[in-house]
């Protein structure tokens, strides 16, 4: 009797370790298009801190973002437990996010000055050389501004996990909130600390007798900037797929469209099982951009109206 209890615990121990990969995988898939910007953003929040300075501030950060997951994870897991039904208004809110930062990304280098940006910028850098600035209170201010940049990233990650585990057991959904929370952010920080000494070590790389050596680190001198800038496109492109595929799958009719003419594309002669497999991408995408846009343009003229009525008074 003993033996076979002790196997039939075995047995639903392997049972929801199996359904915690599932689910995990599934929330991982799905987070996935977050992590390309929440890389790229972090990464930028270092720009301008001394070389030898750079890993203590990435430091700092993960150990601010581990605190935002302390406080996302139990506050997700408290609306699953008392109201499920804000789940999807929060996804759907996420998602429109989403759409509004990445066209707010993309207008920001149509609309604003690209001279002056410049100029500010190597103001800072001129002022950081020179010692003008107060190193400690210049890391403080880039360290709040990447905790907070990370609470928000981090809870549109939560809240996506908690959408795709919303109808497992309690133990699944604390299992797999852990593990993304927990996984993402070693990995992205992890990525991160890598990404901004990868300049440094092609510098050492460089200085070095072997000319394999030299060889390697101007390559690593070249694909740091680059690296970065893929980093930043690939992030805003997935920051329309994601926020417009939230936005699509949360309207029932707009999802059930999408999965009709998905199958009526496949059908298509030759390309049809291609072009039936990116017609939902595509739409996502586009939705993303509308979106995205819509919320921008609403935003930019309510501010412009307000700044003109409070300036009337």
């Amino acid at each position: 009797m003993a033996g076979s209890s002790l196997l039939t615990l075995i047995d639903d121990i392997a049972t929801l370790l199996d359904d915690v990969a599932v689910m995990t995988k599934v929330a991982a898939k799905k987070t996935a298009g977050v992590l390309g910007d929440d890389l790229a953003l972090n990464a930028e929040q270092v720009t301008g801190v001394r070389a030898d300075r750079e890993l203590p501030v990435v430091w700092a950060v993960f150990k601010g973002s581990l605190i935002n997951k302390l406080i996302l994870v139990p506050t997700a897991l408290l609306i699953s437990a008392f109201i499920p039904w804000l789940i999807v208004p929060l996804l759907m809110l996420g998602g429109a996010y989403l759409c509004f930062e990445g066209f707010e990304k993309v207008a920001h280098k149509w609309l604003h000055d690209k001279d002056k940006g410049e100029r500010n910028h190597q103001a800072r850098l001129q002022a950081l050389m020179q010692n003008r600035t107060d190193m400690l209170a210049f890391e403080k201010t880039k360290i709040k501004g990447a905790i907070r940049t990370d609470f928000i990233l981090s809870a549109e990650i939560i809240t996506i996990t908690l959408g795709a585990v919303s109808g497992a057991a309690l133990s699944s959904q604390i299992a797999v909130l852990s593990i993304i929370a927990l996984g993402m952010t070693l990995g992205v920080y992890g990525l991160v600390a890598a990404i901004v000494k990868m300049d440094d070590a092609g510098l050492h790389l460089s200085g070095q007798a072997s000319v394999i050596k030299q060889k390697l680190g101007q390559f690593l001198l070249a694909a740091a900037p680059k690296l970065m800038k893929f980093l930043s496109i690939a992030g805003t492109a997935a920051m329309f797929l994601v926020g417009g595929g939230i936005l699509v799958h949360g309207i029932g009719p707009a999802h059930h469209f999408v999965e009709h003419l998905a199958l009526k594309s496949e059908a298509l002669p030759t390309w049809g099982a291609i072009v039936g497999a990116m017609t939902p991408t595509l739409i996502n995408a586009l939705v993303g951009i509308v979106a995205g846009a819509l919320l921008v343009g609403a935003i930019t003229v309510s501010g412009k109206l307000f700044s003109k009525t409070d300036a009337q008074h």
